[in-house]
């Protein structure tokens, strides 16, 4: 029994025909929510979701035994995020304490964790839980789901309205495909899940992969090791900076942006305003493009001086192909006496090293794997939509979506960073909850059964897609997980345009492109019993109505845009990231 005396029942498609005539128009029906996972997406959509509604159950089931996700899970030397911790902030929660410009993965679980019980959020949380199935009801409007206790194999079954996926793209990590790896005799270690408990000290050590594990482990065990050989079958554009240089926080720097919020809001708009200003750089043959790929091009061949490395490691592709990297350190550690550089892929494990793929063997205590995740957006369980298909099937060529959020015929079900939406920071997660939510709310204050994308909405996204990607340098002959790991395939990552252009995108709902179906086949059934919520409030101003000027928002787009954005108030003669 609900609340409001009637039965959770009350929301499925065998329910009476209209239960809403004895309620005002909008009622609150009771609205029950799995968030799947606790990282930063889910913690995310339970804080907002917790400060704008009411008559709710949420749980999010986490595999891991607390919250955080990739920054709890990722504990390997050097790792950090690649964006400007200050950048990288939520942008309603800023902390003055980060430690340094690109902040530490100790550091950001502590931001996060905090974040959690400051906000209470940990009540909605499950851990050890892992979502293991989920299917479609449609005659109940529900999706059911199994859970597996992660320590005793236990079986749970568990129903919602809503299931959002915030379990993360980066998330799945994998081996690498190498004949023998199971033959090593020494260490071996996926960087995703490092055992901090072993000293590499004098310890022969080989690395694969250069992508931003990679970029980020070399410089920091090099002190430690007595000599590395590190695989780096691809180039990678490293960075020495991106947008600003590392820089360590000093006490009085932190205690003045403490004691000072509009000092620390000053220099998060300046770290902000550069990332934004440097969009172009990914759009192929844009001035900036060429200008940043001919300027990072000198600056790489500069720390690489008389190695030998330059037409090596250097990318002969423009800047931006793959994901760009802050490589602190990392060039320097390339010409060290102590790293030994191939420049192939490995051919085989064996049970004293590796053998490259010219068929030379190099010896070796502990192998890295810095070897990246599986990112074809595949749920790592079934999820069965409408029409009995699982998503896996659906996916099987294309993560066809829409707007990186939804999936046509799977009703109800939402994706953090789903496929073709934007890979960054705090604004664009809030943007994503923020989206999701304007549908449940409509669904909780409507005799909404489900919705789902249209397909056509789907196709024109797609098409849109395609055809924008051939724009960017995201095309370019570059292996990159961007296009699933392949050199020449479809961008299933990334968004169309900017952080600022997925804001404004995302900011109004397209309702024209979803399919509604709804509880006793009329549309206007919740409009009940005629009251309004207003005068069914006895605590409520009843001429809330009334000004003496009008406040009332601005309904044109670009009225509104320059309202929000503040035009007019910022003088800028140079965009862009800063070298």
């Amino acid at each position: 029994m609900m609340p409001d005396g009637t039965n959770s029942e009350s929301v499925n498609a065998d329910t009476p025909p209209n239960p809403w005539w004895d309620k005002p128009i909008h009622d609150q029906r009771f609205l029950k929510v799995i968030c799947i996972g606790a990282g930063a997406s889910g913690l995310i959509f339970a804080y907002k979701l917790q400060r704008s509604f009411e008559n709710f159950e949420l749980t999010l089931y986490e595999k891991n035994e607390d919250v955080g996700g990739t920054w709890l899970e990722n504990k390997y030397p050097g790792c950090a995020c690649d964006l400007a911790a200050h950048a990288y902030t939520l942008s309603f929660e800023p902390n003055p304490n980060w430690s340094s410009t690109y902040a530490g993965s100790d550091e950001i679980y502590d931001y996060f964790a905090h974040f959690t019980d400051k906000y209470g959020l940990r009540k909605y949380c499950k851990f050890k839980r892992q979502l293991s199935r989920a299917e479609w009801d449609n005659g109940k409007g529900q999706w059911n789901v199994e859970v597996t206790d992660v320590d005793t194999g236990n079986i749970i079954q568990d129903w919602c309205h809503f299931l959002i996926n915030g379990s993360g793209v980066l998330n799945s990590w994998k081996w690498p495909d190498i004949p023998g790896i199971n033959t090593f005799e020494g260490n071996i270690m996926h960087t995703a899940k490092y055992d901090r408990s072993l000293d590499l000290t004098d310890k022969t050590v080989a690395l694969i992969g250069t992508g931003s594990s990679a970029i980020q482990v070399l410089p920091a065990v090099l002190p430690k090791v007595k000599k590395i050989t590190t695989f780096n079958r691809s180039a990678a554009w490293v960075l020495p900076t991106q947008g600003f240089q590392q820089h360590y926080y000093t006490p009085e720097e932190k205690q003045e942006f403490a004691a000072n919020p509009k000092k620390l809001e000053e220099h998060r708009r300046e770290l902000d305003s550069s990332l934004n200003g440097s969009y172009s750089i990914f759009l192929r043959d844009s001035p900036m493009q060429k200008t940043t790929t001919s300027t990072m091009r000198e600056a790489m061949a500069e720390k690489l001086k008389g190695s030998g490395l330059e037409d090596k490691v250097i990318p002969k592709w423009g800047i931006g192909c793959r994901r760009i990297t802050p490589g602190v350190g990392y060039l320097e550690a390339l010409t060290h006496e102590k790293t030994e550089v191939v420049t192939s892929g490995v051919k085989e494990i064996t049970a004293k090293g590796l053998v490259s793929d010219e068929g030379k063997e190099y010896t070796a205590d502990v192998i890295i794997c810095a070897t990246g995740f599986n990112t074809n957006y595949i749920p790592r369980f079934p999820v069965i939509g409408s029409n009995g298909q699982t998503l896996a099937e659906a996916w099987k060529d294309e993560p066809a979506n829409y707007l990186g959020v939804a999936v046509s015929g799977y009703p109800n079900y939402f994706v953090f960073v789903g496929p073709n939406s934007p890979v960054g920071n705090g604004p664009l997660l809030i943007a994503m909850a923020d989206y999701m939510l304007k549908f449940i709310n409509r669904f909780q204050t409507e005799n909404i059964h489900s919705f789902s994308p249209k397909l056509e909405a789907v196709r024109d996204f797609m098409e849109h897609k395609d055809a924008y990607m051939k724009r960017t340098v995201w095309e370019l002959e570059c292996r990159s997980w961007y296009k699933s790991n392949s050199t020449s395939g479809k961008v299933t990552a990334l968004w169309t345009g900017s952080t600022l252009h997925y804001l404004e995108m995302m900011a109004e709902p397209r309702y024209e492109d979803w399919n509604f179906t709804y509880i006793g086949g009329n549309r206007f059934s919740y409009m009940g019993n005629g009251f309004s919520q207003t005068e069914s409030d006895k605590t409520a101003d009843w001429s809330y109505y009334l000004r003496d000027m009008d406040d009332s928002p601005l309904l044109g787009r670009a009225k509104h845009w320059r309202a929000v954005n503040r035009s007019g108030t910022v003088e800028r003669t140079a965009v862009g990231l800063k070298f």
